[in-house]
């Protein structure tokens, strides 16, 4: 029975119209997402996976006994040789940074049903393909949760609800005493997931994904993106290719080959991610996912900024 009176929760009104991705199974983070995936899939013995990606991909394969194969992306972070898939096989590929939409298409035509995307970098991603999932939290403040967007069927009657509020240290303190003092709740809570198992995403985070204004978020993304591309892209190193080509972007990536850029922007409190550490334990120095994790700057460009923010990173660099 519903409670009537008495203190008030945290609110968040809903905005008009349902989030992104009304068609999905929201599940408790984007690794039970893909788990929820590959449970409907009949016979599944073995998925292709890129070296350059995140390690919790591999969480729900271990989970349901699935094997891997790993294979490489060329610089153009798209696959590098073609793989023949063989009965009882998939094949993941990540939509790097949120840039890759348009790589997509290509990827449905040959590999059909087969082909699982990693959208959890690319949350306005069209599901273009039968299977993807994604990470609403990489975008905006949210504890956890995780979309699933398939045509498989699972019983979600039978999964349990998550529960979401001890995992919202590292959302509140960031209010108060700022990245730095919230980041070790941060990797507490994101650790934490992994000694889950998949569930409904929670109501608090039900409730927190639908009060966000993702049409604006998206507006302010792409106008960061823009100017970072403009006054950084002839000096990147990576091919971006046309905004016209992608709905909105997780980050900026700059491949640059100044080993010591991404510690000084820390220094300067301008926090850059690595994406991926694992990568370098996968990899070879020689190999190009060592090389993009280990010289990609993952520039902010999220709707918290401006061109302001912008231009103190864009002088930060060309100092």
């Amino acid at each position: 029975m519903k409670s009537v009176g008495g203190y008030f929760e945290w609110e968040f009104p809903a905005k008009n119209g349902f989030p992104l991705h009304p068609e999905a199974v929201r599940l408790n983070s984007a690794r039970y997402a893909l788990e929820y995936i590959l449970r409907g899939f009949a016979g599944l013995q073995k998925i292709w996976v890129p070296f350059f990606t995140c390690e919790v991909v591999l969480e729900p394969l271990r989970r349901l006994g699935i094997q891997w194969d790993l294979y490489h992306i060329n610089d153009s972070l798209e696959i590098d040789s073609p793989i023949e898939l063989h009965n009882g096989e998939c094949i993941i590929y990540t939509n790097y940074y949120g840039i890759k939409d348009a790589y997509i298409p290509h990827l449905v035509e040959i590999y059909g049903n087969k082909l699982i995307v990693d959208n959890a970098q690319a949350l306005y991603c069209a599901p273009i393909a039968k299977h993807q999932f994604y990470s609403p939290r990489k975008f905006v403040g949210m504890p956890d949760g995780g979309l699933a967007v398939t045509d498989v069927t699972c019983d979600v009657e039978k999964l349990p609800r998550g529960l979401s509020y001890e995992r919202c240290s590292h959302l509140l303190k960031r209010i108060d005493l700022g990245a730095s003092g919230a980041y070790g709740d941060f990797q507490k809570n994101d650790d934490s997931l992994s000694f889950e198992t998949i569930s409904l995403m929670s109501n608090l985070s039900s409730r927190i994904y639908e009060s966000i204004d993702f049409k604006q978020v998206r507006v302010l993304r792409r106008e960061n993106f823009e100017y970072i591309h403009e006054r950084l892209g002839g000096s990147n190193k990576l091919n971006i290719p046309s905004m016209d080509s992608f709905a909105c972007p997780l980050v900026y990536p700059y491949w640059s080959d100044r080993d010591s850029l991404k510690k000084e922007l820390i220094e300067h409190k301008i926090f850059v991610a690595t994406y991926w550490p694992n990568v370098f334990e996968w990899t070879k120095p020689v190999d190009l996912e060592y090389e993009l994790a280990n010289n990609v700057v993952c520039i902010p460009i999220d709707q918290r900024y401006c061109e302001k923010d912008m231009e103190r990173i864009v002088k930060e660099i060309e100092k």
